[in-house]
């Protein structure tokens, strides 16, 4: 067995895993990651095929946290942020036979079909309503409560579909969507509160939280490159099995197989961010049962498929894409135009779309055949995207993703606090990763930048 020294270990080579060790190796501590599977990126992947450039884990983010733009302006010209294009304002909702734009205006919300005329006139009355007093109140509850059944329904239920794939019933609104919650509690509602935190001061560094939808130029893999590329591949150590981490007297002992042998790493911390079903057997010292809290984590299974047509004839998607409300029952959660909103993910002429399947509503999609699947696609091409009958995808791609997005449901608050007890009871160990602070790509870059700096303080 061949024994090292490092200053960090990292456990898991997603964006959290690479983003840490970036900020960790630039401040000159001695980092190493583990990564099980044979590639570094995580959920993050790309493809490119045929012309066209596709992704089979995230396609966008927004840049909701000014780190996020801090990290790309670290990366360059290794890796370059692109904003979408205004298209990607655009959002369009499933009501009936047809899309229909989602309102971005007081005149829009006053003259949509989407929602009702009680709730319309209703929703003069928001900022006047009283503060939920339930701290673990559903989103679902809260936007009916707030807004109405309809505005649950057509805005609040095919966002929570496209964000968590998950159902708004369901999800804590103080762990799912922290800031709709700070915006009733703080300010006594959702229209004050946008009011006054337009009006609140904001330094240069808040003014790069731009929440503009962004990708990668030529896709997000291009991210990970330039992540794995900084930090440097010696020091990414992919294909690294029966992960085990034991505390020791003076620090942390780490031991996994390698296709070259087996490895022991003696640090001073450790940090892991996959998912909370793998902790028990990469941390066997703690008990199952004291794990439970962080272990029933939920997650979402996804399908994901990337279908690209060669050539649009006269059919024009000008939007970031399409949702379809869990009332309208259909098949498809959601369907995203990345070549809407980004440059060069289809030939000239042509067009990419993402379609999403299943979720927590749906997890026997997962098990549909890919056979099954790719006529299901076929149909929904017909039906939601009003495709002739005669036009067939030049390309469909399939990815199963059996837990793709954790549910932060009311019991949230258990795991955090269980969470907190571990890292107070075995100094040194930090338990990142997805199960805390947010599920999306700003998420993650957020929490590890943090990470880093309270390391190298």
């Amino acid at each position: 067995m061949k024994r090292i020294e490092k200053d960090i270990v990292i456990i898991g080579a997603g964006l959290t895993g690479l983003t840490t060790a970036f900020y960790l190796k630039k401040q000159g501590r001695n980092v190493l990651v583990l990564e099980q599977q044979d590639r570094a990126g995580g959920q993050i992947r790309t493809f490119r095929e045929q012309g066209f450039i596709y992704e089979s884990g995230p396609n966008t983010g927004a840049v909701s946290h000014p780190e996020v733009a801090e990290l790309f302006q670290l990366l360059e010209p290794d890796c370059e942020i692109e904003i979408a294009r205004e298209e990607a304002k655009r959002r369009l909702i499933w009501k009936g036979d047809c899309f229909h734009e989602l309102p971005n205006s007081p005149l829009g919300g006053l003259t949509t079909s989407l929602f009702s005329f009680y709730d319309k006139f209703r929703i003069l009355g928001e900022p006047f309503r009283k503060k939920g007093t339930d701290p673990d109140e559903p989103v679902g509850e809260l936007a009916r409560r707030r807004l109405g059944k309809s505005y649950l329904d057509y805005a609040v239920d095919p966002f929570i579909s496209g964000v968590y794939a998950g159902d708004p019933m369901q999800l804590a609104t103080r762990f799912a969507l922290p800031k709709l919650y700070t915006l009733e509690q703080q300010y006594g509602g959702f229209i004050k509160g946008a009011v006054a935190k337009a009006r609140e001061p904001k330094t240069e560094r808040d003014r790069l939280a731009t929440k503009k939808v962004f990708s990668v130029k030529n896709g997000l893999g291009n991210l990970t490159a330039a992540l794995t590329k900084h930090i440097g591949e010696e020091r990414i150590l992919l294909s690294a099995k029966d992960i085990r981490i034991e505390p020791g007297p003076e620090g942390w002992k780490t031991v996994c197989s390698l296709p070259s042998g087996q490895l022991d790493i003696l640090s001073r911390q450790v940090i892991t961010t996959t998912g909370g079903y793998s902790l028990p057997a990469l941390l066997p010292f703690i008990s199952t049962e004291e794990w439970q809290p962080v272990t029933n984590l939920q997650y979402a299974p996804v399908v994901q498929v990337s279908v690209g047509i060669k050539d649009m004839e006269d059919l024009s998607f000008n939007a970031f894409g399409g949702l379809i409300p869990s009332c309208e029952k259909k098949d498809v959660l959601g369907i995203l135009f990345p070549a809407a909103c980004f440059s060069g993910r289809a030939p000239e002429g042509g067009a990419l779309f993402s379609f999403f399947l299943g979720g927590v509503r749906h997890p026997e999609f997962l098990s549909l055949t890919d056979p099954e699947i790719m006529d299901l696609v076929r149909r929904e091409c017909v039906s939601l995207l009003k495709f002739p009958q005669t036009k067939d995808p030049d390309l469909i791609r399939i990815f199963r993703h059996f837990r793709a997005i954790p549910q932060y449901k009311k019991d949230s608050g258990e795991r955090l606090e269980k969470i907190r007890q571990l890292e107070n009871r075995y100094p040194g160990l930090i338990l990142a990763g997805n199960i805390r602070d947010g599920i999306g790509m700003a998420d993650r870059i957020r929490q590890a930048t943090i990470i880093s700096q309270t390391l190298c303080k």
